[in-house]
């Protein structure tokens, strides 16, 4: 017993120290050891006190010199300290804050996810695979985190090491750490990377019932659909297939009619007018509570020009210009005019403080003489003041500069319309055929109302211009609103790429010598300074 207390003495202090460090090296590196942990624990409590209890009168006189008693006094501070820190960390946790002082606020959730978090009908849960060392760990936790708090608890989280649960891993077919799963009911959908754009996504997926179809009209020299290059659409179409729709091509010519499970057709510049039976097969559609977007490019197929007029659309032969001091800072000419106001509309609402460039795109506006009862259009987007619509088509094209004169249509003008046709009394019966249209039943029941928009331009959706500023935005919200998916209408996650600073040689020169010489020579002087100064004082 009593070389038992000697030892106890002597290294008792120094055990408890050991026991504690394997305690923590264990909850860092081996979690699942809770049992040793504990032990370990246990083990240095007691240690501790055996250590102390030996040791009282050698504690009592140290106690007693001054050095120890401002040791003791700089230890106190320390743990009030630690005990400070503790607390905000533990008040953190409960209310906490976030200042996201980016350029573009990529460290924040977006309006749409946020819409969407907020108003989820049904739970939704997420669940990452990670292992504790897998890169990019914390960065999902984090963003699932902002998920979790801007649900009001309808989303939830948890984070699973796959060679933990591997039932449960292959129950969701996860084959690589960082894969995270949506979860809502008996939906479910995988993430390979912890990006609020893919989550947003796939947030939509298992939450939406069904997936609308998109048809975009050919055989008319339209935009291509799959084509990867400036004048073609696949981004448009890789946007929308993100947000769960079907995007496929539609010939009119051959099926004479809009297939039934269309919920948006799209018709993308077209060169050359429709056939009648095309047109017809649109009215149909339209009539009987269809959706439908025209991008009518400047000096292309003039046919259209009398097919919306009838629905209250006046496209203007003309080209829209606008020497802006703010396209020249994008590096844009005079023929993409800015659009920086919008008025009162779902499509538009989210887009107060968002720029959109509308590239070579003629005058949409509402016809002036009033359109046919039943149908409501709206301008949407207006260029500025300073910009026209230039008449002298002919000139332009033989490379004279655009110059305002009296015939010209004068700023601002407008480049996007939404038409809303509220149809008479009939069915609310899906057609099968375009005859469907005029059949009714005698309770006086409504269809569902048209809806048309109405672009003055198609490279505004094309690759070249669907990644300029909002436009992107805009596109979506146009197709969301089209196909009665109102609760989509929001700005989208943010591009996270990298923004680099382009410094002259000059301003170089300055962050050079500032960084290298001011500094460090400034904390030198300040530093001679004191010392000269204590010298003396002494």
């Amino acid at each position: 017993m009593t070389v038992l207390m000697t030892l106890l003495k002597r290294w008792g202090m120094r055990g408890a120290v050991l026991c504690l460090l394997g305690a923590g090296g264990l909850a860092l590196f081996a979690s699942w050891m809770t049992r040793l942990q504990w032990a370990l624990a246990i083990a240095a409590a007691v240690l501790f006190v055996a250590a102390a209890a030996l040791n009282w009168r050698e504690g009592a006189s140290l106690l007693g010199r001054r050095g120890m008693r401002h040791g003791a006094s700089a230890a106190l501070l320390v743990l009030m300290a630690l005990g400070v820190a503790v607390l905000a960390n533990a008040v953190s946790l409960r209310y906490n804050a976030r200042w996201d002082l980016t350029e573009n606020k990529r460290h924040s959730l977006s309006l749409q996810t946020v819409k969407l978090v907020r108003e989820l009908a049904a739970p939704v849960e997420a669940i990452g695979f990670f292992r504790s060392d897998t890169p990019g760990k914390r960065t999902a936790e984090d963003l699932l985190k902002q998920y979790a708090q801007a649900s009001g608890g309808k989303f939830t989280y948890r984070m699973e090491d796959p060679d933990r649960s591997p039932g449960l891993a292959r129950r969701y077919g996860v084959e690589s750490y960082g894969t995270l799963v949506m979860q809502s009911g008996d939906k479910s959908e995988k993430v390979l990377d912890a990006d609020e754009d893919r989550l947003t996504n796939a947030l939509v997926k298992v939450t939406r019932s069904g997936k609308p179809v998109i048809y975009v009209v050919k055989g008319h020299g339209e935009r291509d659909l799959s084509s990867a290059e400036r004048a073609g659409l696949s981004q448009a179409k890789e946007q929308m297939e993100k947000a769960n729709y079907t995007v496929t091509e539609l010939e009119l010519v051959r099926q004479a009619k809009v297939p039934a499970d269309a919920a948006v057709v799209i018709v993308p510049g077209p060169k050359t007018d429709l056939l009648p039976p095309e047109l017809a097969a649109l009215d149909a559609h339209l009539e009987l509570g269809g959706r439908l977007l025209f991008m009518a490019d400047p000096l292309q197929a003039d046919g259209l020009v009398k097919y919306l007029a009838r629905y209250g659309v006046a496209l203007g032969n003309d080209l829209v210009v606008e020497p802006s001091p703010i396209g020249q800072l994008f590096g844009v000419g005079p023929e993409v005019p800015i659009v920086t106001g919008y008025e009162r509309h779902p499509i538009t609402k989210d887009m107060a403080n968002v720029m959109t460039g509308f590239p070579v795109t003629r005058s949409v506006a509402p016809a002036k003489e009033g359109p046919s009862k039943g149908i409501m259009a709206t301008a949407l987007a207006k260029t500025s003041r300073d910009s026209w619509g230039e008449t002298d088509l002919v000139g332009l094209k033989r490379g004279q500069p655009a110059r305002r004169d009296p015939a010209d249509t004068p700023g601002p003008v407008s480049v996007l319309t939404a038409v809303t046709i509220v149809p008479g009394p009939g069915t609310e019966t899906e057609p099968k055929t375009p005859k469907a249209e005029s059949k009714t039943d005698g309770d006086g029941a409504r269809k569902p109302e048209g809806r048309l928009v109405v672009l003055g331009t198609s490279t505004f959706a094309s690759n070249q211009g669907l990644g300029f500023q909002g436009n992107r935005d805009l596109f979506l919200n146009i197709v969301s609103w089209l196909s009665g998916q109102e609760g989509e209408i929001a700005i989208r996650p943010k591009d996270t790429r990298q923004n680099p600073i382009f410094l002259t040689s000059a301003q170089s020169r300055t962050v050079l010598w500032f960084s290298i010489v001011i500094l460090p020579g400034a904390v030198m002087a300040c530093g001679i300074w004191l010392v000269v100064r204590r010298r003396r004082i002494k």
